[in-house]
C-alpha cells in the first residue's frame, strides 16, 4: 500500500505537523480533502448545535467541526438531519461524518465506527413542581402513574427504559417539544443530556426542579463514521488527541456547557 502524509494544519498541530497514515481508496478523509469540503451531519441540541437570531448554526459541535475542517484545509458544511435518522443518513452517503454530540452505545456501534470520545456529558432529569412535587430519587419516578418525556432516538430513552421501566415514556421529535410538555403540566419529568435539565430549572425556578443532584448516567460523545475506514479513524483520533492537548476542546466545552454567555446570540 502507498503511504502519504495527511496534513492537519500547522495552526493546530505545530509548524511541522505531518501525520503519516495508510491511504486507502475508500478513505473518507481522502475524499474530503479532494472535494475541499467536510460535510458533517448534525441535529439541533442546545448547546451542541442551535440557530442564532440570524438563522446560522452555532454551538459546541459547530465549533468542533469548524476547527476540524480548518485543520484539514477544507470548508465545513453542516448537514442538519433529524436525529432519529442521522445514522441511516450517514450510511446512505448524505454526508461524510456525524459531529453532533452522539453518545457511544453498543447498539450504535453495530452500525458505525466511533472515534475516541472528545466530550463527556450525561443524562439528567428535571421535574415539575406541579405534577411531581418534592421527589428526591429515581425510584420515585419508576411507577405506572409517572409520565416521563424524552427526545426520540436519544440515550435518554434508553435510560428511562432501563432505570424507570414502569413509568410511561412519551417521545418527541425535539427537546423543545418535550420541555413544553413538561411546562404544560402533562408530564412529571423530562430526561435529556446535560446541561439542559439544569438550565431548564434555572430558567423556570417556580415550575421546575432537579429531583436528583447528579446525572443518572455518564456518556461518552464521539464522532461517527462509516464502518471499515481505519485510515480516517486514525486521523480523527490523532486530531482529537491534539485538540485535547492544546486545550481547544476543554475551552470550547467550558464556553458552551459551563457558561451561558451565548444566550444573547439565540434570544431576543
Amino acid at each position: 500500500m502507498k503511504r502519504r502524509a495527511l496534513l492537519l494544519g500547522t495552526a493546530g498541530l505545530g509548524s511541522a505537523a505531518l501525520l503519516t497514515r495508510p491511504a486507502y481508496a475508500a478513505s473518507m478523509i481522502d475524499e474530503v480533502k479532494a472535494r475541499g469540503v467536510l460535510r458533517a451531519g448534525c441535529s439541533t441540541f442546545v448547546p451542541w448545535a442551535m440557530r442564532d437570531k440570524q438563522g446560522a448554526l452555532i454551538g459546541f459541535e459547530i465549533d468542533v467541526a469548524t476547527r476540524l475542517a480548518a485543520d484539514l484545509h477544507v470548508k465545513y458544511e453542516p448537514v442538519p438531519t433529524a436525529w432519529d435518522g442521522i445514522i441511516p443518513a450517514l450510511l446512505a452517503g448524505n454526508f461524510d461524518i456525524i459531529i453532533g454530540g452522539m453518545t457511544v452505545t453498543p447498539a450504535r456501534e453495530q452500525s458505525v465506527d466511533f472515534t475516541e470520545a472528545y466530550s463527556f456529558t450525561g443524562v439528567h432529569m428535571v421535574a415539575s413542581r406541579k405534577t411531581a412535587p418534592g421527589l428526591t430519587s429515581v425510584e420515585a419516578f419508576n411507577k405506572p402513574s409517572m409520565t416521563l418525556v424524552a427526545r426520540r432516538g436519544t440515550n435518554a430513552v434508553n435510560v428511562v427504559q432501563t432505570m424507570m421501566p414502569l413509568a410511561t415514556l412519551r417521545q418527541f421529535d425535539d427537546d423543545a417539544q418535550a420541555l413544553q410538555e413538561l411546562l404544560n403540566g402533562n408530564a412529571m419529568a423530562w430526561l435529556t443530556s446535560t446541561p439542559k435539565p439544569a438550565f431548564a430549572a434555572i430558567d423556570n425556578p417556580d415550575t421546575l426542579y432537579l429531583p436528583v443532584a447528579k446525572p443518572l448516567v455518564g456518556q461518552r460523545d464521539a464522532m461517527a463514521v462509516r464502518k471499515g475506514d481505519a485510515a480516517s479513524l486514525a486521523v480523527l483520533n490523532e486530531w482529537i488527541a491534539a485538540r485535547k492537548a492544546d486545550g481547544f476542546l476543554a475551552e470550547r466545552f467550558n464556553a458552551w456547557f459551563e457558561k451561558r454567555d451565548w444566550l444573547k446570540q439565540v434570544q431576543g
